[in-house]
């Protein structure tokens, strides 16, 4: 937006003493000097004043995490429990490579130019819906279609296995159309925005009674919280990841149509996070 240059002021009679001509002079130039003072040269800056801005999300509801501040936990033999299984997890990791097509990199600018941040600052959880098997599947599948792709970075099966099917560091296609707290990061012009850019996403294999769309099933065992918990503890203290950034894809999802992890025991990572003192 180029300001309309200031109208000139009619000149003074050529009749006036100089000396009056020389003083409104100095006037007029010093105005004029004032007026660049407080109103800079509005010229565009090609790719930064006139550079389009990503849309931003549509509103969503509030979130409001069921995990809350807690600095002690009571039961000891459960921190016992878990900090050994922390200090296994290096080692107890089953890593595989998916495809290709099921993944990418963590986009350092939008589609519009604008600079982002990559690192990962929340967690999405979602579940398998079929087994842990079924998943490893479709990620090592090549899938050209877009809406065919998908990926997490961590799958925790019943029997409380880890199995790392994405580094941390890539981008997952865990969540389409989605947003966390006001935030998306629109990284092709032709669609909407995701989380995914800068999302760890983590996935419960679901029980054989869950194999369905019901609103409910039997829930996750134990071992399998134990195992969520240490690495969920991994990941806050790696990227600093406060516990209120830890949501469901049934949040997240701007489309409505997400409903995982259903039967997910908030409780029960409480106590877990808590007693590895990744909440205080």
């Amino acid at each position: 937006m180029v300001r309309p240059c200031p109208e000139m002021k009619p000149a003074r009679p050529i009749g006036w003493p100089a000396a009056a001509a020389g003083a409104t002079a100095v006037l007029v130039l010093a105005a004029a000097a004032l007026h660049l003072v407080r109103e800079p040269l509005a010229v565009p800056i090609p790719g930064v004043d006139q550079r389009p801005k990503a849309p931003a999300p549509p509103q969503q509801a509030q979130w409001t995490s069921p995990l809350k501040r807690q600095c002690t936990s009571p039961d000891r033999a459960l921190r016992m429990r878990l900090l050994a299984l922390q200090r296994d997890l290096p080692s107890s990791i089953r890593r595989i490579s998916i495809d290709p097509s099921n993944y990418g990199e963590r986009m350092g600018r939008d589609a519009y130019g604008t600079p982002l941040n990559t690192t990962p600052s929340m967690v999405v959880l979602h579940e398998t819906v079929y087994g842990i098997g079924s998943a490893i599947n479709t990620f090592t599948t090549h899938h050209p279609h877009d809406h065919d792709q998908v990926s997490y970075h961590m799958l925790i099966g019943e029997d409380g296995r880890v199995v790392e099917t994405l580094d941390p560091a890539k981008r997952a296609y865990g969540a389409g159309y989605s947003a966390f707290k006001g935030r998306w990061d629109v990284t092709n012009p032709s669609m909407a925005g995701s989380v995914n850019n800068f999302a760890l996403h983590l996935s419960l294999e679901t029980p054989l009674d869950g194999e369905d769309a019901d609103a409910v099933h039997s829930g996750y065992s134990s071992r399998q919280y134990d195992a969520l918990a240490v690495v969920l503890a991994d990941w806050m203290r790696r990227y600093r990841i406060p516990y209120d950034h830890i949501t469901t894809h049934r949040y997240v999802d701007l489309g409505a149509e997400r409903a995982d992890p259903r039967s997910f025991d908030w409780s029960a990572l409480q106590a877990r996070l808590a007693a590895l003192g990744a909440l205080c």
